[in-house]
């Protein structure tokens, strides 16, 4: 019989690329991880892993049983939901992600819903950019995510991990009436390997340029004093330009940023995430969108 728990290490595997990056996400030794592959080389009868030196990669049959692996998991998942409906209401914790302007408009007044409606629950916040969601979430640091995808900058795609659309919402240029006028000026960008900053640099090459970034800062609030400081142009979403500092101004562009809630395939019907996703939806209604 295939153990559940090797099979999310080999997974994981086939994601990372490397033991120690494995190790680091499920918080194992690198030494714990490469025994608990080398049984289940043995439980499942050939070899799923290639070792040259320090280098471990996966054999035609390592990336069939990551597949399957797949599949068990999201059904493990599946059942796991099921029993917790079974026993009652939403409770316990509730650990939740989310990008910072989520966490400042959003989250507050649906948590303030969801626990009067389910005061049995206990939510646990951390602030994550989505880049990283997909592996907090498969490693189970956390149970539902607030994530984003931009314009020109494709939606990461990850087999263990489904979504569902909230909400969308325009993006602006500040003090500058297109990307193309802000060809010459510093540019305030978030920190390379973020979404944000990808859709930035991306909307600037669509215009013909390559952008001077001068300041890396993640804070959207931050950002807009930096533009009235007069130290670059910025482009920020709406929600993040609602009340922007004296001296800013903002031009809307043709862009537009999607928030959706992400969780484990297989976990969406799970009574917690049920009773999340919902209080999301709710607090939407009040946004000034």
């Amino acid at each position: 019989m295939l153990d559940p728990r090797k099979l999310l290490l080999l997974r994981e595997l086939a994601r990372r690329g490397t033991i120690a990056a494995v190790a680091q996400a499920v918080t194992f030794t690198p030494s714990a991880v490469s025994q608990q592959l080398s049984a289940l080389e043995r439980e499942a009868g050939v070899p799923l892993l290639e070792r040259t030196g320090r280098t471990v990669t996966l054999t035609p049959a390592g990336h069939l049983l990551v597949e399957h692996a797949h599949a068990v998991l999201e059904q493990l998942e599946r059942a796991s939901a099921a029993l917790a409906a079974a026993r009652g209401g939403p409770s316990g914790p509730l650990r939740v992600g989310a990008f910072p302007t989520a966490a400042r408009v959003l989250l507050p007044p649906a948590l303030t819903g969801l626990t009067r409606a389910h005061p049995g629950l206990v939510p646990m916040v951390s602030e994550i950019d989505p880049a990283d969601v997909s592996a907090a979430l498969r490693a189970g640091e956390l149970d539902v995510a607030l994530v984003h995808e931009y314009d020109f900058v494709p939606p990461v795609t990850d087999a263990s991990i489904e979504t569902e659309p909230l909400f969308s919402e325009p993006m602006y240029l500040t003090d500058r009436p297109s990307v193309a006028a802000a060809r010459t000026d510093p540019w305030i960008t978030d920190r390379p390997g973020t979404l944000c900053h990808t859709m930035a640099i991306r909307a600037c090459q669509a215009a013909g340029f390559e952008p001077l970034v001068r300041h890396h800062i993640d804070d959207f609030g931050t950002v807009l004093a930096f533009a009235a400081a007069g130290q670059g142009v910025a482009i920020v979403p709406h929600l993040a330009a609602l009340d922007p500092p004296p001296g800013v101004t903002l031009t809307r562009l043709p862009l537009s940023r999607r928030t959706l809630a992400a969780f484990r395939k297989g976990n969406g019907e799970h009574p917690a995430i049920r009773a999340a996703v919902a209080a999301f939806h709710t607090a939407i209604t009040h946004l000034p969108l």
